[in-house]
C-alpha cells in the first residue's frame, strides 16, 4: 500500500509484472562494479553525484567566462536591481537585501528585461461539474506591486485573506492565530540569505513533510529553484508586501500571487520555516502552494511525487524497494542524478501510530529527500552511500551504519570527508549504504525531467547543455482529457466491457529510439495519467478517484476514430496499471518497438467524473493524439 505521507493510506499499489524496467543503457554492463566505473568516468574517482554538479550547475569562474549574458538591469557582482526603490524604508519595515547565486542573477536580469518566458496569473477553471479552488481575480504581480508602490500601501491579497477559510476546512489550528508580516515577527527580514539551501526547510505543525521533501530537493538545483521562486522580490528592493511563486499546474505553469501575512501563534510561525529565523522564502512558498489548493489544511498528507511534479513539470515514477532488484535501483539512481532527476523515499506509516520513530532513528510515514550518491573505498571493497535528509531538520536521523556517530567514518581520511562535505550535526542529514537503504526504506519516488523542461531552463539561465557523455533526454507528449457523463466519456474500467470504449482513447506513435545498447531498436516509454483538481475538492469531502489505464498495440494511424467493443474483446493488452488506485497520478514504464499504440485511461466505476492529463515520455520521438 502506498502511504499518504503525514496522513492516511492512499491506496493499493504493486509493480506491474509486465512493465520491465531497462536502466542499464550506457553503463557498459549490468552489475554494481560497472555502475561504479561509470560514476568514476563522469565524476572522477570517489566523487559523489549531486544535482548542481551535473549539466546545469552553479556558476563558477569558468562558467562566467563562457557565459554570453550581458547584464542590463542587474549589477553582476551584487545581484542588486538597478534603479530599484527601497520598499523597506518606504514602509518603515526594515529588511535585508537578498544574496542570490550567479544563476539567480542571470534569471533576475532576464525577468527584468522581459527575456524570460511569460507565466500567466493563476486562474481557476471549472472541472466537469464543479468549480474548485480559490476564486481568482487574475492578479498580475508586477501590476499589483507597481500599484502598491505608487499608492504607498502594502499589498493585501483579496483572493487569500487572513481568515479561517485560508487556514482550514475542517480542523482548526491549536490556539488563536494572528497573521503577521515578517517585519512584525523579526527585525530585518530577508527573502534569501546566502542563497537557498536544503537546510532552509523545516516543518511546522502541518502534516506536509511530503511537500518539504520536495522543496528541499528543489534547492539542489539553482536553475529549477529560481523557476519556482522568482528572484525579483525581496524585503528591500521594490518591497510592497507582495510576493509570487510559479508552479506547474496540470500541464500549465501558473503564477501565484500572495501577500506576506503569515499565520503565527504568540509571534512564532506555526507552519514551514527556515532554520535562519529572519529568512522567509520557505514560509512564503508554502503559503502560495496552500493558496493554489484553497487552504493550508488541504496540504495535510500527500506524496512527494505530487509536489516534485508541481515544482518541475517532470514525470514521477514510484517503486517498491522490496520488489526492485538492487542493481536496477542503483543504476536508476546514478542515471537519475546524472540526468537531473529528483528522489524521495519513505517508510510505510503505522496505522496505529502517527509518525512513529523506529529504533534505528527513521520515521515511519515520513518523506526523506535523497540528495547525493557516493562510492567510497573500504576494507571490504567499494561501498555505495546515499545522502538523505529528514525535512524536520533536527536530530531525528538514521543511527545505523554510516550514520553521524558510526565508527565507519573513522576509516575515511579527512580529505575524503571534505570532498563529501560531511558534517555531523543535528540537522536531519545523514548517510547510509545502499544496502541499508533498501533494507530499511520501502518506497522510492523518482521525478524525471524532459528535454522540453531542460530547454526552457537553458533559455532561462543561458547555460547550454553539455551532452558529451551522450546521456540523452526524455522526449515528451501530452493531452488533456475528461471523463464526463454529459459527453458520454465516463465508461469505467475494462470490467464494464460494453461501456469501456466510451472512455477517451489516445493514439501513441513511437519512432526513432535513441541511446539503447540492447541493439533491439525498442523504445523505453513511461506513460502517466493525472487526475485534476481532486485535492482542491477536499473541502467538499471528496478525494482522488481510483484511476488506471491500459495500453494496446494499435493499427497504423489512419481515420483517427476510436476503437469499438470488438477491438477490446479480441486484442490483448501490451501493459496496464496492475490495480486502480486513488492517487493523483498513476504511471507505467515499459519497452516496445516503434509503432502505433492505443492508451485508454479510465476510472474504476462508470459515471465517475474528472478531468485528467495524460503524458508520455520516451527515449525516442513520439506523438500523442486523442481519437474521436
Amino acid at each position: 500500500m502506498i502511504p499518504k505521507i503525514d496522513g492516511g493510506i492512499v491506496g493499493k499499489w504493486r509493480r506491474p509484472p509486465d512493465a520491465t524496467v531497462h536502466v542499464f543503457d550506457g553503463f557498459g554492463g549490468s552489475n554494481s562494479d560497472d555502475i561504479r566505473r561509470f560514476m568514476h568516468r563522469i565524476g572522477g574517482p570517489r566523487q559523489h553525484l549531486r544535482h548542481h554538479w551535473r549539466r546545469h550547475r552553479k556558476f563558477g569562474d569558468k562558467d562566467w567566462k563562457g557565459c554570453d549574458h550581458h547584464f542590463n538591469k542587474v549589477d553582476k557582482d551584487s545581484g542588486r536591481i538597478n534603479d530599484a526603490v527601497d520598499g523597506g524604508k518606504i514602509f518603515h519595515k526594515g529588511g535585508r537585501h537578498n544574496k542570490i547565486s550567479d544563476v539567480g542573477k542571470v534569471v533576475l536580469d532576464k525577468m527584468l528585461t522581459g527575456e524570460d518566458k511569460k507565466v500567466e496569473p493563476m486562474e481557476q477553471k471549472p472541472v466537469v461539474q464543479e468549480v474548485t479552488g480559490v476564486e481568482s481575480l487574475g492578479l498580475d504581480f508586477n501590476k499589483e506591486r507597481d500599484r502598491c508602490l505608487s499608492e504607498k500601501v502594502l499589498f493585501e491579497d483579496p483572493e487569500f485573506p487572513p481568515e479561517s477559510k485560508s487556514l482550514y476546512y475542517k480542523t482548526p489550528p491549536r490556539g488563536p492565530i494572528k497573521w503577521l508580516r515578517p517585519s512584525d515577527i523579526v527585525k530585518e527580514p530577508c527573502f534569501l540569505i546566502d542563497g537557498e539551501s536544503r537546510f532552509d526547510v523545516c516543518q511546522g505543525e502541518l502534516g506536509d513533510c511530503w511537500l518539504l521533501a520536495a522543496v528541499a530537493n528543489l534547492t539542489l538545483r539553482d536553475e529549477l529553484f529560481f523557476r519556482v521562486v522568482p528572484p525579483d522580490q525581496s524585503f528591500t528592493e521594490n518591497y510592497a508586501g507582495i510576493f509570487h511563486f510559479r508552479f506547474w499546474r496540470y500541464g500549465k505553469w501558473v503564477d501565484v500571487v500572495i501577500d506576506d501575512r503569515l499565520p503565527t501563534i504568540n509571534g512564532q510561525l506555526i507552519y514551514m520555516r527556515s532554520t535562519t529565523q529572519n529568512e522567509f522564502w520557505s514560509a512564503l512558498i508554502e503559503k502560495a502552494y496552500a493558496k493554489m489548493f484553497t487552504c493550508y489544511e488541504c496540504l495535510d498528507g500527500g506524496l512527494p511525487m505530487d509536489a516534485l511534479e508541481d515544482f518541475t513539470g517532470g514525470l514521477t515514477e514510484h517503486f517498491e524497494l522490496a520488489k526492485t532488484e538492487k542493481n536496477i535501483l542503483f543504476a536508476m539512481i546514478v542515471r537519475g542524478f546524472q540526468m537531473g532527476s529528483f528522489f524521495c523515499a519513505s517508510i510505510d506509516a503505522d496505522p496505529n501510530s502517527f509518525e512513529n520513530q523506529l529504533s534505528n532513528g527513521l520515521i515511519m510515514g515520513h518523506a526523506y529527500s535523497i540528495t547525493a550518491i557516493q562510492t567510497l573505498p573500504s576494507t571490504q571493497g567499494d561501498v555505495s552511500l546515499l545522502r538523505l535528509r529528514n525535512p524536520w531538520g533536527n536530530n531525528k536521523e538514521w543511527t545505523g551504519t554510516w550514520s553521524d556517530k558510526s565508527s565507519q567514518w573513522s576509516t575515511v581520511d579527512e580529505v575524503e570527508k571534505a570532498k563529501l562535505q560531511v558534517a555531523f550535526n543535528a540537522d536531519g542529514e545523514f548517510w547510509m549504504s545502499i544496502e541499508d537503504f533498501i533494507a530499511n526504506f520501502e518506497q522510492l519516488e523518482i521525478c524525471n525531467l524532459s528535454a522540453d523542461i531542460e530547454g526552457e531552463i537553458e533559455d532561462m539561465t543561458g547555460i547550454k547543455r553539455d551532452d558529451g557523455d551522450n546521456t540523452g533526454s526524455w522526449q515528451e507528449a501530452d493531452c488533456d482529457g475528461a471523463w464526463s457523463s454529459k459527453d458520454n466519456t465516463a465508461g469505467g474500467c475494462i470490467n464494464y466491457i460494453s461501456s469501456f470504449p466510451k472512455n477517451p482513447q489516445f493514439q501513441l506513435s513511437l519512432t526513432n529510439a535513441k541511446n539503447g545498447v540492447e541493439g533491439d531498436g525498442q523504445c523505453t516509454v513511461v506513460v502517466a495519467v493525472m487526475q485534476k483538481n481532486r485535492r482542491e475538492l477536499r473541502a467538499q469531502g471528496k478525494e482522488d478517484l481510483p484511476i488506471g489505464f491500459i495500453v494496446y498495440p494499435a493499427p497504423a494511424a489512419g481515420s483517427g476514430a476510436k476503437q469499438n467493443e470488438q477491438f477490446f474483446r479480441t486484442t490483448k493488452s501490451l501493459t496496464k496499471v496492475p490495480a486502480f488506485t486513488n492517487m493523483r497520478e498513476v504511471t507505467v514504464r515499459f519497452r516496445a518497438p516503434p509503432g502505433e499504440y492505443l492508451i485508454v485511461p479510465s476510472t474504476f466505476e462508470p459515471y465517475q467524473e474528472a478531468e485528467f492529463l495524460i503524458r508520455a515520455y520516451s527515449n525516442g520521438d513520439l506523438k500523442l493524439t486523442e481519437l474521436h
